[in-house]
């Protein structure tokens, strides 16, 4: 996909697309892929020789996962079994590839918390990656009686064009095939029609008063353009994290963990090596 495909007012003014050059920011996912691995390995010991008695206590609200572009509910699968050990009530999103009408996702999304709220009793905490991210934010702003909250990890919800070229590539190629007609797929109209307009529009909506709300972000995210992830009405957290390996990053994972926590982060904080500074 060219820029000329996008509609313009996907890439509002004071946003831009990353340098060509950026995407090399990407390859410290290996290294971040590296640290959940030593740290998957070391937990599941302590596990072993904690007494269950002495195990975290269950967090009573669930936590919707929700994938970013291109991913499917398998990519946060090492992040929810991480919360999973920490107490935490985890549940997908049922989407195994996020390659389709953003508006068809989010009425998807809205159905999924009301089987999980009425299922578990109450409201349910969102964690969305990216692309998943924006939509969690639409469907929170719409039905905050479903939502105690969400956590936006590296999404672009204040200029969703403001995308590297790789990635609208991919965009390009559904487009094409959506043509060709393979229906399911992202279509034109969600790149430069009114669907692309409405679901702008649902990112952006008026977020409810008392509403949870942390947005993660990384200044070397080499895919978005880390300035359109820090929502004006969210707590904004830095975390030193490429875009893809926020969805595993053990130190991503920590302040995902924390945000879901009553005490919400007050301010902008930064995360590294699992630990807060």
């Amino acid at each position: 996909m060219t820029q000329r495909t996008v509609a313009a007012f996907l890439t509002p003014e004071g946003f831009s697309q990353p340098s060509v050059a950026a995407v090399l920011r990407e390859g410290s996912l290996v290294t971040e892929a590296g640290r959940y691995a030593v740290q998957a390995f070391g937990a599941r010991g302590a596990r072993r020789r904690t007494p269950y008695a002495s195990r975290p206590v269950r967090v009573t609200e669930p936590v919707l996962l929700v994938p970013g572009f291109l991913a499917g509910d398998s990519s946060l699968a090492p992040m929810s079994r991480t919360l999973r050990h920490q107490g935490f009530r985890t549940y997908r999103a049922d989407i195994r590839a996020n390659v389709g009408c953003t508006l068809a996702a989010a009425r998807q999304l809205e159905e999924r918390l009301e089987e999980i709220s009425q299922r578990r009793g109450s409201r349910v905490r969102v964690v969305g990656h990216s692309l998943g991210g924006m939509l969690a934010r639409g469907v929170a702003a719409r039905r905050p009686d479903l939502v105690a909250g969400i956590v936006t990890m590296g999404s672009p919800v204040l200029a969703p064009g403001a995308h590297h070229a790789s990635l609208a590539r991919s965009v390009d190629l559904l487009v094409r095939l959506n043509r060709a007609g393979m229906r399911g797929l992202m279509a034109e109209d969600c790149v430069a029609g009114t669907c692309a307009q409405e679901s702008f529009d649902q990112a952006r909506a008026p977020w409810p008063q008392g509403l949870d709300f942390t947005a993660v972000f990384s200044r070397r995210d080499g895919i978005v353009d880390w300035r359109a992830c820090v929502d004006p009405a969210a707590h904004p957290v830095e975390v030193r994290s490429s875009h893809v390996g926020m969805a595993f990053d053990p130190a991503v994972i920590t302040a995902v963990s924390l945000a879901l926590r009553p005490v919400a982060v007050a301010s902008v904080v930064e995360v590294d090596r699992g630990e807060i500074a």
